[in-house]
């Protein structure tokens, strides 16, 4: 089964605020040190403004990676609660079994 566009999405928006991480911490940094002077800051935070809408950490959302539901995730396993027991039930997930006593 192919991702959905929602899953794409996601994995776009988590590759492209990977690559951009430490030019944004460092414009942030700039823009929010109130000890440098107000052009400089100012300087730094339109350089924030240039990047894209996906290089924001805040886009990135928990999704299952299979059925692309965003509600009930496991975020360990990145998958739905039921993707999540239908992989444990047939052993697909390692280190995972049913409980039972």
């Amino acid at each position: 089964m192919a991702p959905s566009a929602r899953v794409l999405r996601d994995m776009k928006a988590r590759k492209g605020a990977q690559a951009n991480e430490i030019a944004r911490r460092a414009y942030l940094f700039v823009a929010r040190n109130e000890t440098l002077s107000p052009q400089v800051r100012h300087h730094a935070q339109l350089q924030l403004n240039t990047f894209g809408r996906y290089t924001r950490p805040a886009t990135c959302s928990n999704r299952c990676h299979v059925s692309g539901k965003g509600r009930g995730i496991i975020s360990e396993f990145a998958l739905s609660r039921f993707q999540f027991r239908v992989k444990a039930l047939r052993g697909e997930l390692p280190g995972v079994n049913k409980a039972s006593w």
